[in-house]
């Protein structure tokens, strides 16, 4: 079901539908209140309105939420909520608004959140993070007419939780060869756009569903994917065909939003203080910046892989930064790194992948048959 349609249905459930600014958004809290919250990425289709306000440099993420918010989904949001996860990002709500002024449209309500971008072990933020969700919530309350509760907050996180395991237990399958990659993600992408409840049903049946291994041969390469979005289904079907396995991904739609759920927590404030402080480390969350290559290492070598493919979202300054020096790591660790460029457009031109990914796979192939199956030689 295509995005649009997705939230068609989710008003149908007569609940508030409010949409969220990627990547990590609190929706354990919408959701206890009685919202049903969706994060606003893997959309897709042309961007002309927002082209209208958004310069074309600025990353796809950005200008198709821009585009769905001031035409595809206008009227049909109850709310937005945002945080500063990038500077792109930020600075989007006040061009919604005049977007949708201009067009005689009448922007949904806004709520915010700050997250201290500051190392928990260089400050204690959790103070101040506090005073931001006792406003945040203070705003719900008032603004849709429900109270906040302790109790049905512990109840959306449970909830919240189970999903999230159910995609590092799928996230396995795939490792195992009983899932392709272009399933994983496909499947994840679409629950992003379903009520929680409705995407432990979806997961659960995915996981019933997983049979023997898809190959009794070796890979071609074991990979770990990397990335903002899941690669558009294109070019994940070029990794399967290639005879890639992805056993494992550093992806901000996928393993970044799911690898870490506290364990214990005292409260909302409390649980939320754990989450952004020991969050997956991604490029977005400045102060987890830090940690980023230890932990790519650390999956690296924990899932045996032979290669780490970079597919960067065009003009994302945050992922690009990083890039060289990760990948200068990654080669001396005897990795062999592949980065590849998308952006909007480029799920149907996938002819310029194929030959770059399908060499990277004889690369790989070859460097097995030298040497042990751990190391992959060489560099793009």
């Amino acid at each position: 079901m295509k995005p649009l349609d997705s939230v068609k249905s989710l008003r149908e459930c007569g609940k508030p539908v409010v949409g969220c600014f990627p990547p990590y958004p609190p929706l354990e809290l919408l959701h206890s209140m009685g919202l049903t919250p969706f994060v606003l990425w893997g959309l897709r289709g042309e961007v002309a309105d927002a082209e209208r306000h958004i310069q074309n440099y600025a990353c796809s993420v950005a200008r198709r939420l821009a585009q769905f918010v001031m035409s595809d989904a206008n009227g049909l949001l109850d709310g937005l909520l945002f945080y500063n996860a990038c500077d792109t990002l930020r600075n989007l709500p006040e061009i919604l608004r005049e977007g949708l002024a201009e067009s005689g449209a009448v922007a949904p309500p806004m709520f915010r959140i700050h997250v201290p971008m500051v190392p928990t072990e260089q400050t204690d933020s959790s103070g101040y993070l506090r005073n931001e969700f006792e406003s945040l919530i203070g705003s719900l309350e008032a603004h849709f007419g429900v109270r906040f509760s302790e109790e049905k907050f512990a109840a959306s996180v449970a909830l919240y939780t189970n999903m999230r395991d159910l995609c590092l237990q799928l996230e396995e399958d795939v490792s195992q060869g009983t899932m392709t990659f272009t399933d994983f993600s496909e499947n994840l992408m679409s629950a992003n756009f379903l009520p929680v409840e409705n995407q432990v049903e979806l997961l659960e049946s995915k996981i019933a569903g997983s049979g023997p291994s898809l190959d009794s041969e070796s890979p071609r390469g074991r990979v770990i994917a990397s990335g903002i979005l899941a690669p558009p289904n294109s070019i994940s079907r070029l990794i399967d065909d290639a005879g890639f396995r992805v056993v494992g991904n550093d992806i901000a739609a996928l393993h970044r939003s799911y690898a870490y759920a506290p364990e214990t927590w005292s409260d909302v404030y409390d649980y939320y203080a754990h989450v952004y402080g020991n969050h997956f480390p991604c490029t977005t969350l400045l102060y987890t910046a830090d940690k980023r290559v230890e932990q790519i290492m650390k999956m690296v070598s924990g899932r045996r892989a032979d290669g780490f493919l970079f597919v960067g979202e065009k003009f994302c300054e945050y992922e690009y930064l990083e890039l060289p020096y990760l990948e200068k790591q990654l080669k001396e660790l005897g990795t062999s790194v592949l980065a590849i460029e998308i952006s909007i457009g480029d799920d149907t031109a996938v002819e310029t992948y194929r030959t770059r990914i399908e060499a990277w796979a004889e690369m790989l192939e070859a460097a097995q048959a030298t040497t042990s199956p751990r190391v992959g030689q060489g560099g793009k």
